[in-house]
């Protein structure tokens, strides 16, 4: 009996990292009998108390179990944490990647030493984007490194390019901060406006110096995986495979979860009942993200753009955690205290607010009509893939340059806003209300029948929603890619 090829995942503990990298083992080891792999999650303090775990759980249950195995690593001692946090917050996320170096090593250490030529044979790391440091540790034992890109192509190709215009041309991005430059980057067809820049890469010190650490191991990988599809960014995909500095790129998105569980979660269900009575599309559905949350001034204006518009609405309200803390959003216990007093009632026959909401659910409901989003890369296939036509209100990371890249490139969404920015580790001093006029302006531009400009994109939407299906069946672009990724790992594994 041949041995198993096994790789290692490392996956950021973020929702949306951490969910698309484990549905993209599932993929890989339901694609080839012949691999197996082990996810390594590593848990911050409130992980237990998210979805994210449960979640996790679910994916391991749904094929070939004894060839997906989850890993829970230890969870630093509250001190470790405690001083972590009191750090600059901008310096988190690497910093705890670092922390959690000596607890792979040691799950991978055990790994080798209980490996036999009857059993599998580790071939290598993936790790997320987020995540290169542990390449070192990959080093250690001698093993190539791929990466799960869960942004895009056109990002990945301003990474690298931020990367060559710092090494080859000593051109500093930082000096664009708050200019009306416009920056040629090979990715993106149009020249890219400063405001869009993400406010990581603008930040002189820690930010843009963790930037330029990711990319440079980026291009020390064997091969980057991208949760992207070529049909959606054929630009992109072909300028990156003409760049001869960069490692194979395989486009093998949409990446999505679907969980085929029944969800009998009594909120989840009233959201959905509640969906059942609307008629189709008339509904817009506004949500942010697992990280996404605004501060009362800014959900005031929201509800009376809801209320201005008229149009049937389902909107997800978090609670932004206390300032300076490095924590997820909650739910309001109750929304009176952040709610313009009466909206609840005047409202009540056209809309409904929530807290968590079940996303992929709601926008595959037919009632769903529209998308006010933050343009998060998951939550933006979500939306593709459902055929559900986006109004973008970028938040963070590179959200700002995907709401770009949706406008005014690949001409799918309406503009509430391309450069809101609220980033609680890079820059959040002088964030700009929205105001109710710009966003019932987009509301309108997003859910009215009529407009020529808004027909054509609800039209471009639905088409590369077909696509999006398309690309992951046998013969598609993105079933090929993944399968060339499996041909290089074993060449890579084998290989003297």
């Amino acid at each position: 009996m041949a041995a198993a090829t096994e790789l290692v995942f490392i996956p950021s503990p973020g929702m949306g990292h951490l969910v698309s990298t484990a549905e993209m083992a599932k993929q890989l080891i339901g694609r080839d009998h012949r691999l197996s792999i082990t996810v390594l999650i590593m848990k911050t303090p409130q992980f237990d108390k998210t979805k994210i775990g449960s979640t996790t759980q679910s994916l391991v249950h749904m094929v070939a179990e004894d060839r997906l195995k989850f890993v829970y690593l230890p969870l630093e001692d509250e001190a470790a944490m405690v001083e972590l946090r009191s750090k600059d917050p901008r310096n988190f996320m690497s910093e705890f990647v670092k922390m959690n170096k000596k607890h792979v090593r040691d799950h991978v250490t055990k790994m080798i030493a209980t490996e036999s030529s009857e059993s599998s044979r580790l071939a290598g790391f993936v790790m997320d984007m987020l995540c290169t440091s542990m390449m070192d540790v990959a080093a250690e034992f001698g093993l190539p490194t791929y990466v799960f890109f869960t942004s895009n192509c056109a990002f990945l190709g301003f990474m690298f390019h931020l990367e060559t215009l710092k090494r080859v041309h000593n051109q500093d991005v930082t000096e664009l901060k708050d200019s009306d430059a416009e920056l040629e980057v090979p990715t993106f067809m149009n020249p890219v406006p400063a405001k869009v820049l993400p406010s990581v890469v603008l930040d002189k010190e820690a930010g843009s110096i963790f930037v330029m650490n990711i990319t440079k191991r980026l291009r020390e990988s064997k091969g980057i995986m991208v949760n992207s599809f070529e049909e959606l960014e054929s630009y992109a995909v072909n300028s990156l495979a003409d760049d001869g500095t960069v490692p194979p790129i395989y486009a093998v998105g949409p990446v999505l979860h679907f969980s085929k569980d029944k969800n009998e979660e009594e909120e989840v269900i009233q959201i959905m009942r509640w969906l059942d009575d609307q008629p189709p599309s008339s509904v817009v559905f506004l949500c942010f993200g697992s990280m996404g949350s605004f501060d009362g001034d800014q959900v005031s204006e929201i509800a009376q753009a809801l209320e201005q518009s008229g149009h049937r609405f389902l909107w997800s309200v978090r609670q932004p955690p206390p300032k300076g803390k490095v924590e997820m959003p909650s739910d309001y216990q109750d929304l009176n205290q952040v709610l313009p007093e009466g909206f609840l009632e005047r409202t009540t026959n056209i809309g409904k607010v929530i807290g968590w909401a079940p996303q992929v659910a709601v926008l595959s409901h037919d009632a769903v009509g529209g998308f006010v989003s933050h343009c998060g890369w998951n939550s933006t296939l979500e939306s593709l893939w459902c055929g559900v036509p986006m109004a973008t209100w970028p938040m963070y990371a590179e959200q700002q340059m995907n709401a770009f890249q949706l406008v005014k490139e690949s001409r799918l969404a309406v503009e509430i806003k391309l450069d809101y920015k609220k980033d609680f580790r890079f820059d959040s001093s002088n964030i700009k209300l929205v105001t109710a006029d710009e966003i019932e302006n987009g509301i309108r531009k997003l859910m009215e029948k009529g407009d020529k400009s808004t027909e054509a994109i609800r039209e471009k939407v639905n088409e590369m929603s077909e696509k999006s299906k398309i690309v992951v069946k046998e013969g598609g672009s993105s079933y090929n890619s993944i399968g060339r990724f499996i041909d290089d790992v074993m060449n890579n594994t084998h290989s003297p």
